[in-house]
């Protein structure tokens, strides 16, 4: 890693931990947790792409993530510091840079109102509510998303969680050459999250699944398309079978699939860099 981008990284992990350590403090007095993990994580791949650039991109990503439960539901918190080659220039080093945060908090009806809801292979029904954040500084594109969401969640009863969520999008950029922060048409999401235990094996199945409703034409005036987007990983309780601390050190195999990236057409314009199929290494270390 260059020396730029150690910069950057200890930077950017400085104030995801400022800013984990704010939010913290902020929600602890409204909602006491009753459980939490707290991970830091890395993984690495070199079929990345982007749109409009149809060269694969090593990246080297970070990631700090919190989940806990409280009183009515779930806190999610996640940010990814990413880290590209050369191949993905920056406006300032060899490679860009980028931040990506997401909060989500998944509400429970039986929890707010003390009923039972389950049905079937439904455990509860619920609220997601949350944003998502994000800054990078390559040369052609350099994004500032800033996007709401909202919308009924399904929880489905099994090992582990799966839930199941259909969200509006209130979604907005102001990339290179837009000289005032553009809006997108309020658009829809059907989302699938999960964490499953692979039987009574050291493995888990977790990861996300999203189809993206088209937003409307984009900020420069073109279409824009439903986008699909599966991110699963395989992951090892190494100490489960090294005999120490289990759900401690986790290793495993991510796989990516990201059609119509950030809803360009990959029959388009944006190309082949619209439509990443990316295998990568994962290892996480809970705390």
């Amino acid at each position: 890693m260059s020396g730029i981008n150690r910069k950057v990284a200890t930077a950017l992990v400085a104030g995801a931990v400022a800013l984990g350590t704010v939010l913290g403090a902020g929600m602890t007095s409204a909602v006491a947790a009753e459980w939490s993990d707290t991970s830091i994580g890395y993984r690495y791949g070199t079929k990345f792409r982007e749109p409009f650039n149809n060269e694969d991109i090593s990246k080297s990503i970070i990631d700090l993530q919190h989940v806990s439960g409280y009183k009515y539901g779930v806190n999610f918190f996640n940010v990814d510091f990413l880290m590209s080659d050369s191949n993905d220039p920056g406006a300032n080093s060899t490679g860009a840079q980028e931040a990506y945060l997401v909060y989500r908090n998944t509400v429970d009806l039986a929890k707010v109102t003390g009923g039972d809801y389950k049905f079937g292979i439904v455990r509860d029904i619920g609220g997601t509510f949350g944003f998502d954040w994000n800054t990078k500084n390559d040369v052609g594109y350099s994004s500032k998303k800033r996007m709401l969401v909202i919308g009924p969640t399904v929880m489905m009863d099994v090992p582990g969680f799966l839930n199941v969520s259909v969200l509006a999008l209130w979604e907005s950029n102001a990339p290179v050459g837009i000289t005032s922060r553009y809006d997108y048409d309020t658009h829809a999401m059907l989302d699938l999250a999960w964490g499953i235990p692979i039987g009574s094996s050291p493995f888990r199945f977790q990861g996300y699944f999203d189809v993206i409703a088209p937003k409307g034409k984009d900020e420069f005036g073109g279409d824009t398309k439903t986008e699909i987007h599966f991110d699963g990983a395989i992951m090892l309780d190494v100490g489960r079978i090294a005999g120490g601390p289990k759900d401690m050190f986790k290793v495993g195999l991510e796989y990516e699939y990201w059609e119509n990236k950030f809803g360009n057409d990959h029959n388009g314009p944006a190309g082949d860099g619209a439509f990443a199929k990316t295998p990568m290494i994962r290892a996480e270390y809970h705390f």
